[in-house]
């Protein structure tokens, strides 16, 4: 994370210290009007309404749609004499992020509204046209996490598909990756296992933002819908989400913080184990482990890896629901001290490799209701677990990633609407990759 002033004038006075400190977005979350930051959403009611104005508008959204004063995008359109809200579609967890993971909604009234809901998880993950037949243009707003296989960027890319195959336009309101978007890691996900925890060849951490994904998906795999990105103002791509002057809402009832997001492209690989990640705690994904294990013994392990901007600590906790619910478990809480040195992907997989090697006779892999892997589906291809199941070195499976990562990376640039230190470029503009442009594709 970029530092804010590290060497103060000795010249100035405490109390012009204080006013600075107490002015900082971290001190002050949700004082957006103070800065020069503005979100999709944001800058859609300033400038944009047009795009929606006096259209029949589909809306899909969950909690995380808001603006920087924390009012709901449901209720500002539903309010707005000039918008029709006619409908809301929910992805995984709902409109309103009340569902668990994997636990389907089925199709009701909204209360507040009287809006009718579709699930977009389950059953149907992309509108069908019955569906979209009071949609004039189709409004996505939902924050991302910054992870492959968090399922909210796939529900986009199947709305875009729906509303290419009815011809109804779609605009996407852009959000910050909450966990920077400079760094991309991991491998490329192998097409052979595309699911809906992975539709297509991006890396495990992407380090990009959800309107960015969205030319990216648009046109790299010819979707082909009519899109529009709201871009946000004064995002630069260094910038985690506590550098700026927004509230953290939960963007499903196990991401509950930032930490939670920065150890998740790594962390959540123990879900395609029979070890606990976590769910059914305070700390999802930052606590792992199962009653088989020795608290004390594999964080001493870990610790002795001494990996980059992390420390295990021994610890201990009972799950309330999901794996080993009720159960005792015995593992390690995952506590970073250094963002920028922080490897997520490398460190999940040190962990996994560890857990392997500690727990031979306790720890699996386990399968899918279809039989397949749900460890190869999360980290993208068939090879990565049988090279731990070989003992092959972590940092050797690390290396073999690269290839892909340079190949992405390159593509990835004609995507990027943020610079350091710049604002986006606006969709009007030669250089940017929306309608009518035409960046190099790939397939």
């Amino acid at each position: 994370m970029k530092k804010k002033l590290l060497v103060l004038l000795s010249g100035l006075l405490l109390t012009s210290y204080v006013t600075t400190a107490v002015a900082s977005p971290q001190n002050n979350p949700g004082k957006g009007k103070d800065t020069e930051f503005a979100l999709g959403i944001d800058n859609l009611l300033e400038d944009d309404i047009d795009l929606i104005k006096n259209k029949k508008v589909g809306l899909v959204t969950n909690p995380t749609g808001v603006d920087q004063e924390l009012n709901s995008i449901v209720d500002i359109l539903f309010e707005d004499p000039e918008v029709d809200l006619t409908a809301l579609y929910g992805p995984e967890h709902g409109v309103r992020g009340d569902a668990q993971a994997g636990e389907y909604v089925e199709f009701y009234i909204d209360e507040r509204t009287g809006l009718p809901v579709y699930s977009l998880y389950g059953k149907t993950r992309k509108p069908s046209d019955d569906m979209l037949e009071d949609v004039e243009v189709l409004l996505f707003d939902i924050q991302d996490v910054g992870t492959r296989f968090y399922t909210y960027i796939y529900t986009m890319a199947y709305v875009m598909e729906a509303a290419e195959e009815n011809d109804i336009p779609v605009v996407v309101l852009d959000r910050p990756n909450p966990i920077g978007g400079e760094k991309v890691e991991g491998p490329v996900l192998d097409p052979d296992y595309t699911s809906f925890v992975g539709m297509y060849p991006i890396p495990l951490r992407h380090g990009m933002t959800v309107g960015e994904l969205a030319y990216f998906f648009n046109e790299e795999f010819d979707i082909g819908a009519d899109l529009e990105v709201v871009e946000m103002d004064g995002w630069e791509r260094w910038m985690h989400y506590d550098d700026l002057p927004l509230h953290w809402v939960l963007q499903s009832p196990n991401m509950p913080t930032l930490d939670t997001a920065l150890v998740y492209p790594g962390a959540a690989l123990i879900e395609g184990t029979n070890a606990s990640e976590g769910r059914g705690t305070t700390k999802p994904f930052e606590l792992l482990g199962a009653p088989y294990m020795d608290s004390t013994e594999l964080a001493s392990e870990l610790n002795g890896l001494d990996l980059p901007g992390v420390t295990f600590r021994a610890a201990s906790f009972t799950p309330a629901f999901s794996k080993h619910a009720g159960d005792l478990s015995n593992g390690i809480q995952i506590h970073i001290d250094d963002r920028e040195a922080f490897k997520p992907v490398e460190t999940g997989l040190h962990i996994v490799a560890t857990m392997l090697e500690l727990y031979p006779d306790d720890f699996e892999f386990i399968e899918t209701w279809d039989g397949s892997s749900f460890f190869d589906n999360l980290i993208g291809n068939g090879e990565t677990r049988q090279q731990l199941l070989d003992g092959k070195p972590v940092e050797e499976i690390v290396a073999s990633w690269e290839d892909g990562l340079e190949q992405f990376n390159k593509v990835r640039e004609d995507y990027l609407l943020y610079e350091e230190h710049t604002k986006g470029r606006s969709p009007g503009s030669p250089d940017h990759p929306g309608r009518g442009a035409n960046p190099p594709g790939n397939n």
